[in-house]
């Protein structure tokens, strides 16, 4: 008989802790707050502008530009060209792209390592189109409290005449950014007459495209843009460290905020230097408090630093509560010549020795690059052919590319087999930065090569100019 088994132990009850209070009654999606952001002037201000100015000289500006009567920088996808500045590349050359690519990356990666988001809050797109836009908006509409009373009164004639002219002029602005970007991948010189005559189907749909993007973008969504759409703001953190300069309060000094009277002891008080006006907050234009510490929101733009040291003008007090700083040197108090040093630590010296070794050697591979595309097709209809004399003959499509600026004549011959020649003609003239086809026909004598396929090369020579010449790689057939 089995000894009575003890009675097991009944398991403890589970707590269940929920993560979101049960009887909230909560929307799962937060509607977006209109952000109105109050205008400032200052250092970073001015900074600012000259960045929107500078940037948006280049980007209206270089597809106007010629040289040698032609497109500084055009992007002819029609025609597989690719005019940059003088020199004239090819689908071939994508190998420069996908370079200068990693350059971007990798000054990108440098930069931000460096000073945080600077890039995001002076020269990104969205930041200077959303700035242009926004001043629009307060020519038109006022500042920030005639926005908001604006937006609070009721819809009547000036209302109408305020906002029905800041979309016209906001859609002007698209209209004419769209038509810039699409000149350059079509001639915008031929592309203007066209979108005027409605005649270029695509190149008005792309136009329009593009200027739908900037309108929605820089008019509407504005800070969304930067909090959710582009990842920039995600991923940076993992290029960010305690000596990257960051837009940053001092909350050693600021705290305990609150409102005083000028001359009297706030420190008495148990008062920092932060008065609490919120000023900083109203002229953020993604709507961030930047005294909450570093936010993926912030993009570095400065503007707070400038509303921050008028106040702290207006009080007497030392500016710099608000300021481009580090963690480290908010936390240690350090100088400038201290965040300076700091700089050159070693992931900045990996990531610029880095970007100046592809860099040079880029520029270096573009120098040395010869402007001349030779490529080889092979004749189908006849592979291989004894024509008289006894010699065996093979025929060939060739391309020959003429990537200078000048005419050029080049002369074309062949190697790889004893006594092979260009039985065709052998000197083709091609215009500046053109192409041109070719029949060439290769003659070898018989019996100087087994049947079979040999390697042959086909060479073309600029005349005068022996150090221009290129060689394409092709197959000679004897017949058995």
């Amino acid at each position: 008989m089995k000894p009575p088994q003890p009675p097991r132990p009944r398991p403890a009850p589970r707590k269940v802790i929920p993560i979101t209070d049960a009887s909230a009654d909560s929307p799962l999606f937060e509607s977006r707050r209109k952000i109105q952001p109050r205008s400032i002037t200052g250092r970073f201000t001015h900074w600012r502008w000259a960045m929107v100015w500078l940037t948006q000289l280049f980007f209206y500006g270089i597809p106007w530009l010629q040289i040698h009567g032609r497109q500084a920088l055009l992007f002819d996808l029609e025609q597989r060209r690719f005019y940059v500045f003088g020199w004239l590349l090819y689908p071939q050359d994508f190998i420069y792209l996908a370079v200068l690519l990693i350059v971007s990356a990798l000054a990108l990666f440098l930069f931000t390592t460096v000073a945080g988001r600077l890039w995001c809050g002076f020269s990104c797109p969205q930041t200077v189109y959303t700035e242009l836009f926004m001043w629009v908006e307060r020519r038109l509409e006022g500042d920030r409290s005639a926005r908001l009373r604006l937006d609070g009164s009721g819809w009547g004639a000036e209302k109408i005449a305020r906002r029905g002219g800041k979309h016209a002029l906001w859609l002007l602005i698209s209209l004419w950014t769209g038509l810039t970007f699409v000149g350059y991948f079509v001639p915008i010189r031929s592309l203007l007459p066209e979108v005027l005559a409605l005649t270029g189907a695509w190149q008005i749909f792309w136009v329009l495209f593009y200027a739908l993007a900037t309108y929605g973008n820089a008019g509407f969504l504005r800070e969304q843009v930067c909090k959710h759409m582009c990842p920039y703001a995600r991923f940076q953190s993992a290029m960010f460290d305690k000596d990257t300069l960051v837009v940053t309060y001092d909350t050693a000094r600021g705290e305990s905020r609150g409102p005083r009277h000028k001359g009297v002891d706030y420190r008495a008080q148990g008062l920092g230097d932060c008065i609490d006006c919120t000023l900083c907050v109203q002229v953020c234009p993604v709507g961030i408090d930047i005294r909450d510490g570093l936010q993926y929101e912030c993009i570095g733009c400065g503007l707070c630093i400038d509303a921050c040291n008028s106040v702290m003008d207006r009080m007497h007090y030392p500016r710099g509560l608000i300021r481009l700083s580090t963690q480290n040197g908010v936390a240690r108090g350090w100088r400038q010549s201290e965040l300076v040093r700091r700089i050159f630590r070693p992931r900045v010296l990996i990531y610029g020795t880095a970007l100046v070794a592809i860099s040079t050697a880029m520029v270096a591979s573009l120098a040395l690059r010869t402007p001349l595309k030779v490529d080889v097709v092979r004749d189908r209809g006849t592979l291989s052919r004894i024509v008289a004399g006894g010699q065996i003959e093979n025929i060939y499509r060739v391309q020959i590319g003429n990537a200078t600026e000048q005419d050029q004549r080049y002369v074309l011959s062949a190697s790889g087999i004893e006594g092979l020649h260009v039985a065709s003609e052998t000197e083709v003239d091609v215009g500046a930065a053109q192409d041109r086809w070719v029949v060439v026909r290769l003659q070898a004598p018989y019996g100087a090569a087994g049947p079979g396929s040999h390697g042959v090369e086909i060479t073309a020579t600029a005349v005068g100019d022996p150090a221009l010449s290129k060689q394409a790689h092709s197959t000679f057939l004897v017949p058995r």
